[in-house]
């Protein structure tokens, strides 16, 4: 077995990327086939339904549940402000008239003439889904969004936080072993991706929330020092780091790590493709699934033509000798090579169970053995 498929990271300067860009409902598209758009256009609109506020008025007004419709001052469909006379009893003679205004702002959708409650629907919250990338809308998707797509340079990570965010790329370290600390970041660092080298201290994430930076690139980071921020930032001394999806965490910045948890030297093609990008503009997101449906961090640098042109894309996802790879799994993990050769036979590993293997020859030097389930491709272009 010469080949096999194996996902991995992506780090290409000039690859085609495409970005689907759908609403959480059925909504409307706003743009169309071969538009241009900037990361920002909105691209499909829509409303989530407020939710539904239930008011006793039987129980407030002090009459019987079929006496609520004879009371009632407005119409099911009519929308609401808050302070809008809904109902009124007659009273005795005129006098001693019970009344009730209404506690919010929506449209009457309901009344129960068995409870004698009425249901307000509260207005409507916009939903816009912007393109998020430069490029050209390359489909729409009928009443839900659209794929954008853009040719550029791509780099995915292996863990992130935070959402999608846009800024200029700014590399603040010397190399891809140094780390990046807090005395690099500076005030001019504001809406900046910010990219450093083997990790960034939790200093250096505090100062970058304090100046404003949009995201951070960086090697790796050491588990305690994230949570550690993490919990000061949210407040919640309990926080952990999710298990299924991250990218949703109301920090002020995004977080990008390209190699794993510690201090690991940021790949030399990763550090040099994002050196050459110093000044560009990116967008960035730290969305991190690793279950099915596999989700990576990634930076995207988008030509400045953002044609949506095809690159040459041949090849990947084939595991074969000369491949550059990352090590998922202990003791190599973070560790990168290339493949040396792909036995075609089963091999017994420590766990006992026999699985195909590779042999892969380390940056640092050494010769190892490990189940090709345990690396993922790295495409450089």
């Amino acid at each position: 077995m010469g080949t096999a498929y194996t996902p991995g990271l992506k780090v290409s300067s000039n690859t085609l990327i495409e970005k689907t860009r759908r609403l959480p409902l059925k909504g409307t598209v706003v743009v169309n086939v071969g538009d241009h758009v900037e990361p920002n256009t909105i691209v499909a609109r829509t409303e989530l339904p407020g939710p539904m506020q239930t008011i006793k008025l039987a129980e407030q007004m002090g009459v019987e549940p079929a006496e609520v419709r004879a009371a009632l001052r407005v119409a099911i469909g009519d929308k609401v402000e808050k302070g809008t006379l809904l109902a009124q009893t007659k009273g005795l003679f005129g006098w001693f008239k019970s009344e009730f205004k209404s506690p919010v702002s929506g449209t009457i959708e309901m009344l129960s003439e068995q409870t004698g409650h009425i249901g307000i629907r509260m207005p409507p919250t916009p939903v816009e889904k912007d393109a998020y990338i430069r490029g050209v809308v390359k489909e729409i998707i009928p009443e839900e969004g659209v794929i954008v797509q853009c040719r550029g340079a791509l780099v995915q990570g292996i863990f992130g936080v935070g959402g999608e965010r846009q800024g200029r790329i700014a590399v603040v370290t010397d190399g891809p072993d140094a780390g990046l600390a807090d005395t690099l970041i500076a005030p001019e660092h504001a809406g900046c991706i910010l990219v450093g080298g083997s990790n960034v201290t939790a200093a250096a994430l505090r100062k970058a929330a304090q100046v404003g930076a949009a995201a951070i690139v960086v090697g790796g980071i050491v588990d305690r020092d994230l949570i550690e921020y993490l919990r000061e930032a949210l407040k919640d001394a309990s926080f952990d780091i999710g298990v299924a999806i991250t990218g949703h965490e109301p920090i002020p910045f995004t977080l990008v790590v390209t190699e794993g948890f510690g201090t690991i030297r940021m790949a030399n093609r990763t550090f040099e493709l994002l050196k050459s990008l110093d000044g560009s503009l990116a967008s960035v997101n730290g969305a991190t699934q690793i279950r099915a449906g596999v989700i990576r961090p990634e930076v995207i640098a988008p030509s400045e033509t953002a044609d949506g042109a095809v690159a040459d894309d041949t090849g990947f996802g084939q595991l074969g000798v000369g491949t550059y790879i990352r090590v998922i799994r202990e003791p190599y993990f973070g560790r990168l090579g290339h493949v040396t050769a792909l036995p075609p036979e089963l091999q017994q590993i420590e766990s006992e169970t026999h699985v195909r293997v590779l042999h892969a020859r380390l940056d640092d030097g050494r010769d190892v053995i490990v189940p090709r389930a345990n690396v993922e491709i790295i495409e450089a272009s």
